[in-house]
């Protein structure tokens, strides 16, 4: 197991369980409970202005201006991502169908992302985070995490590896692209649920979106107006997930961390007020947002100071900083981990 400069403290001698305590403390101030209300709102709010986007572009037909609107769309599928990934959590409502039915209408259909295979990845990563065999999230796919996947690394991760932090952003720039892509290899493949279904959405999204930006727009202005919109969209998604874990402990092997330590120690909470809830979605609370997956966005600010607190108590080390320094600190771990690279390993 690897902890990149953070000694990991083992779990208590006593009996019973730290998070089962922490746990209790969190129903009793009633930060599990569902909030339909806040939801219907937030969901009522985002979908207006989602198709007010479009109107928008339907209306300025040839302008320059549709460059803004294309800037503010891309927010907008930042937004309806967040309200699908809360929607995958189950924090909006109780039951498997009107989850999916809502969660395949935001993903697939709106902003052409899957749903089924965004959920599953998600939930393997909630499972075991920042664990380097067992976590999608930081496989070395195009980046390498650690020193032991850089010294390991073949192809592009090796090529890219050694100036990642240079090109992390840039790079950021074909996420939207890469979701898009993923959903679309995970419904060509047998095992994903309701594939057809899926496949049937995400051929809607496409053809539609294909077909309005050139109906609307002269091939040139429809060209630039796709790579403002996925470009930046690509960079929001980049910018929300990545200072949550990027740059923490990487595990390997099977450590012996209970489930609180292992969701803590890996996590990186970032300091901010309502703005920053709204614009990261509430993933600013990482911590309590892993510990509580099922809690709703909106009551993570109100448990940070009681999970903190907590571990306090237990002497967990418990990280919050500035949404600068935590790029700082992403930057640097992808710096470090390419070390071997540049130095020929």
């Amino acid at each position: 197991m690897t902890t990149d400069k953070i000694v990991l403290p083992a779990p208590p001698t006593r009996s019973g369980s730290d998070f089962s305590r922490l746990t209790r403390r969190i129903t009793d101030a009633g930060l599990l409970a569902r909030r339909p209300g806040y939801y219907l709102i937030r969901g009522s709010v985002v979908t207006v202005f989602f198709i007010g986007g479009w109107v928008a572009f339907a209306l300025l037909g040839n302008s320059w201006w549709q460059l803004v609107v294309a800037a503010f769309q891309a927010f907008m599928f930042g937004q309806i991502a967040l309200l699908s990934h809360d929607l995958a959590h189950r924090q909006v409502f109780r039951t498997r169908r009107p989850t999916e039915i809502a969660g395949r209408l935001a993903g697939n259909l709106a902003i052409g992302m899957s749903y089924g295979w965004w959920m599953d990845k998600h939930t393997r990563h909630h499972a075991n985070p920042n664990h380097e065999e067992l976590d999608p999230d930081v496989e070395p796919d195009i980046l390498v995490w650690s020193q032991r996947q850089a010294r390991e690394s073949r192809g592009l991760p090796r090529f890219v590896g050694r100036h990642q932090a240079a090109l992390f952003f840039p790079l950021l720039t074909f996420e939207g692209l890469n979701l898009h892509w993923s959903g679309i290899r995970a419904v060509l493949r047998p095992g994903l649920r309701r594939r057809g279904l899926e496949a049937v959405l995400l051929t809607v999204h496409i053809v539609v979106y294909v077909s309005a930006l050139f109906l609307v727009l002269p091939a040139g202005m429809a060209v630039l107006f796709f790579v403002v919109h996925q470009g930046l969209w690509g960079i929001y998604m980049g910018s929300i997930f990545a200072p949550n874990h990027k740059g923490m402990p990487t595990l390997t092997g099977r450590p012996e961390l209970d489930f609180l330590r292992k969701q803590v120690l890996t996590s990186r909470n970032i300091r901010g007020g309502p703005l920053l809830d709204t614009l990261l979605g509430g993933l600013n609370h990482q911590i309590e947002h892993h510990l509580f997956p099922n809690m709703p966005s909106i009551h993570l600010r109100r448990a940070q100071p009681i999970v903190e607190r907590y571990c306090s108590e237990l002497g967990i080390p418990y990280l919050r900083t500035g949404l600068v320094d935590s790029y700082r600190q992403t930057l640097t771990h992808l710096h470090e981990a390419g070390a071997p690279l540049r130095n020929g390993q």
